[in-house]
């Protein structure tokens, strides 16, 4: 297997621009990097950094504190984990969340957030308590055009470099 990125978490500072409770500190510590559960796992779990629990069509934005520096030609790609998308319909909002390597140098860290909704049709609540996996990411390799010439800098997510 290829070696190719490492997570970290991101700052304490940047951690307070994206989570506003009192407790900001105590959930920060208790960050769990993303880490696959067997060695035939493709998917690396990305843990709940605090109690979610969402009604049907209830939405919410979590906010990861975690980052990662990805090598070149490289990208993340994340998934609802399949059990919570197959009990209850959980849902990332942007369907496939992509994290690009030059995401890691942005303004706010390479902060990683993922916009969730329950769109449970029966009624169900989703319950994830804080540390459980609720999330996915799984690394590709990818290819450009031989007439490429982005020269572009990034400086943000959520469409930054369309703007």
């Amino acid at each position: 297997m290829k070696r190719i990125a490492k997570f970290e978490k991101v700052s304490l500072n940047q951690w307070r621009r994206g989570y506003s409770g009192a407790d900001a500190e105590r959930v920060y510590e208790n960050i769990v990097l993303p880490k696959r559960a067997t060695s035939g796992s493709a998917g690396y779990d990305f843990f709940a950094p605090f109690d979610i629990e969402l009604k049907a069509g209830e939405t919410v934005k979590v906010p990861t504190g975690v980052r990662v520096k990805i090598a070149d030609g490289w990208l993340l790609s994340l998934y609802p984990r399949s059990g919570l998308g197959f009990k209850f319909r959980l849902q990332l909002d942007n369907t496939v969340g992509i994290i690009d390597s030059d995401y890691y140098f942005s303004d706010n860290e390479g902060h990683i957030f993922a916009k969730l909704t329950n769109d449970s049709k029966e009624g169900k609540t989703v319950t994830i308590s804080a540390g459980t996996g609720f999330m996915q990411g799984i690394f590709t390799e990818y290819g450009i055009t031989e007439d490429d010439d982005a020269d572009g800098v990034r400086n943000g997510g959520f469409g930054s470099t369309t703007k």
